[in-house]
């Protein structure tokens, strides 16, 4: 088996970083293999494994690369931007979901029974930490405005898996079909954002 030079192995996971993003978006996970990503490479099949338990472990560690850029984008254009609760959430739900709909890589994985494999492949404890460490980057904002009295919600962990759990709807949009989905994800994220937030205005409009 090779052994690499830190620089040459640098430069060999990043080329299966590479490959994978464009494998993975164009067919899934499932129907690539690990001879395709290592052909491509240039390297051996068993090389891969020092660098990566499975193909699903390195599909997980270029999506949470892909993370690292998204994350610092949705909070300038949404908790960053505004003020008021209630156009941050419906402005960090919108944006999310575009990029569910437009990257072409989570939208291979939302494809029926990718997600279903991962699952399956991936510890659920570290499905569970990973999860966390997706949501964690927004929680501090949230925090704050459960703090402030700006949502509502038995607390800050909560409002945090509500606005989550928004972000599945794409998972429904062949039941929902087509020319309907637009205006379900418009009302979802328009009831979501302001049920966590409108009573509390209404509270304070009452106490003025």
């Amino acid at each position: 088996m090779p052994t690499f030079t830190e620089e040459k192995r640098k430069r060999v996971r990043e080329a299966l970083r590479e490959t994978g993003r464009e494998l993975f978006a164009q067919y899934g996970i499932r129907k690539t293999s690990i001879s395709e990503l290592t052909e491509a490479v240039g390297i051996g099949k068993g090389t891969f494994y020092q660098f990566y338990d499975s193909k699903e472990d390195l599909y997980v560690d270029i999506l949470e690369q892909d993370i690292e850029t998204l994350i610092p984008q949705l909070l300038r254009e949404s908790v960053q931007k505004y003020d008021d609760p209630e156009q941050a959430i419906t402005a960090l739900l919108n944006e999310t979901l575009d990029e569910f709909e437009s990257n072409p890589l989570l939208r291979q994985v939302l494809a029926e029974g990718e997600i279903d494999h991962l699952r399956d492949s991936i510890p659920d404890e570290e499905l569970t930490e990973k999860r966390a460490h997706s949501m964690s980057f927004f929680y501090p904002y949230i925090e704050d405005w459960y703090d402030d009295g700006k949502v509502v919600g038995p607390d800050p962990e909560m409002v945090t898996e509500t606005i989550r759990a928004v972000s599945r709807i794409v998972l429904q949009r062949e039941q929902i079909a087509e020319e309907r989905y637009p205006k379900v994800r418009e009302t979802l994220v328009e009831a979501v954002a302001a049920g966590l937030t409108r009573d509390v205005k209404h509270s304070e409009g009452l106490d003025e």
